[in-house]
């Protein structure tokens, strides 16, 4: 059960520095931007009336995401333990 519950932490804590990551980066890459004025007078297009906001996708995604986060991470938590043991059987003659 413990190493369960340690599985869940780390794939939180993964989809945190995820979302950190990607939030910084567009908010570094908006403090940087600069807009070319001279060339947008130049270059004229036609507009859209409508306009869309946000991201379109299931949130389910989401939730499979942190399932199938928590399955690798629990993978390989196992893959560690098991390699230990036999490390330590090997260290004791």
């Amino acid at each position: 059960m413990k190493i369960i519950i340690q599985a869940i932490v780390a794939s939180l804590v993964i989809h945190v520095i995820y979302l950190v990551g990607m939030l910084s980066s567009g908010f570094i890459k908006t403090l940087i931007y600069r807009p070319d004025i001279e060339t947008a007078w130049k270059k004229i297009d036609i507009l859209k009336s409508e306009v869309a906001f946000g991201v379109t996708f299931s949130p389910y995604i989401i939730v499979l995401s942190f399932v199938s986060g928590t399955l690798v991470c629990w993978c390989f938590l196992l893959f560690i333990q098991k390699k230990r043991k036999s490390f330590t059987r090997r260290l004791k003659f």
